[in-house]
This record gives C-alpha cells, structure tokens and sequence, in this order.
C-alpha cells in the first residue's frame, strides 16, 4: 500500500510517496507560495506528479493551524491566509479523490509514533522546539484531537502568569520560554554578561546576531555561557512535562526540532526539570524521553499514514 503525504511548511512543501513501513519511495520539495490560491496549485501539482507514477491509497496533507473536527477546514493557520477554509474539500474537487488533512504538528507526533521513537509504547507526547513549540498526544494508540478538534497545542499552554507575549495574542505562553526563539533570547541576555557571555558575545559580534546553529555549537565545545541559555529552556520544558504528566500520563515524551540535535545535552536537565515537577504523591512511574528519530521528514510520513487508515 503507497499513499501521498505532503507537509505545507512556513518556507518550503515536502511531498513523498510512503509505503507501508514507513518508508519514503520518492520526495519533492518547492518553495511555499506566498499566495493561498498558488499554495493550493502547487499542492495539487505534487500531488498529481507523485500519484502518477505509483499506484496510490490515499493522500493526505498537513498544514500548521487548527483544523475543525471533521478534518475537512483550516479554522484559522498563522502563515496562510487560511480562515475557515475548505481545505478538504476544494483538494479532493481538483484531484477527484479521497484527501485527508492534519494539523502539521499532530501528523509529526503521528509518525514518530508509528515508525519512529515512539515505537512500543501507547501513550506518547510529542514536543517539538523549533521556532515555537508544537505538540501532538498520542492516547492509547489513537491521535487525540479533542472535542473540536484542536487539542495537543501543548506550546500555547500559559506557563507564566502576565510573562512574555505570544503571537497567538496570550501571554506567558510555553513556547515563549521552551523553544529555539526562547534560546535565542537566553543566549543574547547571557552575552551582556562579562564571563559567562564571553563566547556567546564573540559570536555576536562576529555574525551581528547569535543563530541557533551556533548556539549548538557552542554548547557542544562545553561553553558555559551556551550551557546555561540551554539549560533554561530545557527547565521550562521539563517543568512544564511535569505538568502534562498530571493530565496525559504518557509512558514516553518525544523532543523534536531544531534544538533537539544537541541530544543528552538538551534532554538531561529536562529530565531534572521534569522529575522535580512531578504530582507529589508517593512513588509513582516516570516517563522516558528520548529524541525524534524521523527528522523533517516526519509530517510527510505521518499524514502518508494517516491517509491510509482513512481510505
């Protein structure tokens, strides 16, 4: 069984024939249009493109925003001029036939639970800290998305009380605090700090901005001031996981991202976090946590997959 997945992304679309394993048997990639009605060509042009040399299932498409609970409109997507838009139903004219839709986040967590490190286990959350924070929840082997469809928004959880704003209009959101933007912060405030700052302000000075990469590899040269800006992040994301763990109980937290490639590095003081921001109450299981293993290819795999259950 094959079937089309293909992840609308800020910058480019990822398009992929997926077998039943998994697997990718052909990948595209275009640039994301600006235009909502050129974004739509260019779906179906991908679409048609790789359905035509295989013999396909389903097709299924993700797109970072809220989806209603039918799985058949945009609500509302933050880069798109998307506001309740009939997504499914104006693909599924124009390729005349069955298309299935996910939030982007939701078909990423997806994914890592099927192929990926979520293997094994039946409850999982996954996390994902790139510019924001995304979330999916995987609950007893099924993808929850609540009674109207939109649940797992696990970064636009309030975290701190009046803190930082969120560009979805709150403020003291967690991925205001927990995700490569936040790092970016910590690590410009650290450099204004003789000492500790001393390698984060070099590298300021010499690139007029400290990117993330950069703060990677600083913190893997063992930097002090890389190590702290990290470890700030990873203790909101921790404690906020301690959190979860009271509402969700999943056996396994999975960190994606850009910022999850710093491995052990990332995941060691999100563990201290978590384990101190646990429900006090006598001994109790713990969650495991362990990285993405599907990388940006996990959107794709996971909406493949999704399709397929649903054709």
């Amino acid at each position: 069984m094959l079937n089309v997945g293909i992840d609308i992304g800020g910058t480019k679309i990822a398009g992929g024939v997926v077998d039943a394993d998994g697997r990718i048997i052909e990948k595209l990639r275009v640039d994301t249009p600006i235009d909502a009605d050129e974004l739509l060509d260019a779906v179906v042009d991908m679409a048609t493109h790789l359905r035509r040399a295989h013999r396909i299932t389903g097709i299924g498409v993700a797109a970072a925003g809220f989806i209603d609970r039918d799985r058949r409109s945009v609500i509302y997507a933050p880069n798109i001029d998307w506001r309740d838009e009939p997504l499914r139903d104006r693909l599924e004219a124009r390729l005349d036939s069955p298309v299935t839709i996910e939030n982007d986040a939701n078909a990423a967590g997806w994914g890592e639970f099927r192929f990926g490190a979520g293997r094994g286990v039946s409850d999982m959350v996954m996390l994902t800290m790139g510019t924001g924070v995304g979330g999916a929840v995987v609950a007893g082997g099924v993808l929850y998305r609540g009674g109207n469809g939109i649940a797992g928004e696990l970064g636009h959880t309030r975290f701190i009380r009046g803190g930082l704003p969120c560009g979805c209009g709150q403020n003291g959101c967690l991925e205001q605090y927990a995700s490569g933007r936040a790092l970016q912060r910590e690590a410009n405030a650290i450099a204004d700090q003789p000492g500790i700052g001393d390698g984060l302000s070099a590298l300021r000075a010499e690139r007029g901005t400290i990117p993330g990469p950069g703060i990677s590899r600083l913190v893997l040269a063992g930097d002090p001031g890389a190590i702290e800006a990290l470890r700030r992040v990873a203790t909101a994301l921790g404690e906020a996981c301690g959190g979860f763990q009271a509402v969700l109980d999943p056996q396994l937290y999975v960190i994606g991202g850009g910022v999850a490639q710093l491995g052990d590095d990332l995941l060691e003081p999100v563990r201290l976090a978590y384990e101190t921001s646990l429900p006090g109450y006598g001994d109790r299981p713990v969650a495991d946590f362990t990285i993405a293993q599907l990388g940006n290819d996990a959107g794709l795999i996971g909406v493949a997959d999704l399709a397929g259950r649903d054709s």
